[in-house]
């Protein structure tokens, strides 16, 4: 019998060794392709356009707030999976097909309102989807868009709201060239006029010397009793000192633009409506999380929507929720028609440039029993 050379056979051996490697390599692959980012199974999905130069501060902000969120209520949903977009609407909407296709039981985001708009105008929101800002339009929804966020009209029209409660009747609205601000303007306007009040006279803001002193004598004629501020922190700001002491000062939450009393000084006497994440950190929903207070006020409130946009996402996620209000860190939150939330939020005044919260809610709170039922029943 013919014996076989010893070096053929390692020969052999080592091929064989080869194919087995190869094959195991191949199968490995084949298992780390299945739990890629492309192909995750079922999972809450993530849409934050961290890419985005403009808004990736604010985004990676939610995102905090969706991991904390996340971390606290551990154990009680799917796996969150964070998908990085910019803020283009084409590239929004590609990556929302991406991650439904991928498996995504529920979607929170976009965050911009151009996105949002955007994807409301198509067919393919087919999973629970909760959207972080309003579409630029008042269109029905589809049925499984969700819209939550921190959209000023309902704080203006809150503060309108607090305007009547304190029985101030005849308003002056200052605004500026901005959309934003002719949207705060209109809604304060409509609640204040549905809710009995009148609107005297609309103030173009103005850095002008003759126009602010303008502003200055109608308000010291006595017409007025009220005046609103639809503008931002900087431009309330310069405006304040022509608008004297006697007429009561009303804006919103853009106002609170820092923590430090030397910052709002020049505010003194405005009152604000804000969340019980930046008023009132002893707050039931307030102590559950880790808080951000090294980070500026604007990146806190987007922090805070985080928090509560997970929270609401386990509501969708729930078979036949009746979504239940939700006393958040961002307000109290209920849901009106057409899958809306509104936040119900925290009256507060400048006093010696500290934010210091009133002794009772807007009037749309349910009364002061509710509240007092909030704060210890959470």
């Amino acid at each position: 019998m013919q014996r076989v050379p010893a070096s053929r056979l390692l020969i052999v051996a080592l091929l064989y060794l080869g194919c087995y490697a190869l094959a195991n390599h191949q199968a490995r692959a084949q298992q780390q392709s299945a739990k890629s980012p492309d192909q995750p199974g079922p999972h809450i999905a993530v849409l934050l356009p961290l890419r985005s130069p403009s808004v990736g501060r604010q985004a990676d902000a939610v995102r905090l707030g969706i991991l904390e969120a996340a971390k606290v209520h551990r154990g009680t949903t799917l796996p969150l999976v964070v998908r990085a977009t910019s803020d283009e609407s084409f590239d929004v909407v590609q990556a929302y097909e991406d991650v439904v296709r991928a498996g995504a039981r529920l979607v929170i985001g976009p965050l911009t309102r151009s996105a949002v708009t955007a994807l409301a105008g198509t067919t393919l929101v087919s999973v629970p989807t909760l959207a972080l800002s309003a579409p630029e339009d008042e269109s029905p929804l589809p049925s499984s868009l969700y819209v939550f966020g921190l959209q000023v009209e309902n704080e203006a029209r809150q503060v309108a709201q607090l305007a009547r409660q304190q029985n101030r009747r005849n308003a002056i609205v200052v605004l500026s060239e901005t959309g934003l601000s002719h949207r705060l303007a209109q809604a304060f306007v409509d609640e204040f006029l549905r809710r009995g009040g009148t609107i005297q006279e609309q103030f173009q803001y103005s850095s002008d010397a003759a126009s602010l002193l303008k502003l200055r004598d109608t308000i010291s004629n006595g017409v007025s009793d009220a005046i609103f501020l639809a503008l931002d922190g900087p431009r309330a700001k310069l405006i304040r000192s022509y608008l004297g002491s006697t007429v009561p000062i009303f804006a919103t939450s853009m106002v609170h633009t820092s923590a430090q009393p030397l910052a709002n000084f020049e505010l003194n006497g405005v009152y604000f409506v804000d969340m019980p994440w930046l008023l009132s950190p002893d707050h039931p929903a307030v102590l559950s999380y880790t808080r951000q207070d090294q980070a500026g006020l604007e990146f806190q409130r987007f922090y805070a929507l985080g928090i509560d946009a997970y929270r609401i996402a386990q509501d969708l996620l729930k078979p036949g929720s009746n979504q239940a209000p939700l006393d958040g860190v961002t307000g109290y939150i209920t849901m009106e028609k057409d899958h809306r939330y509104v936040r119900e939020l925290i009256p507060a005044q400048f006093s010696q440039g500290e934010a210091r919260v009133l002794g009772q809610p807007v009037s749309s709170w349910q009364g002061e029993s509710a509240l007092m039922e909030l704060r210890t029943n959470p």
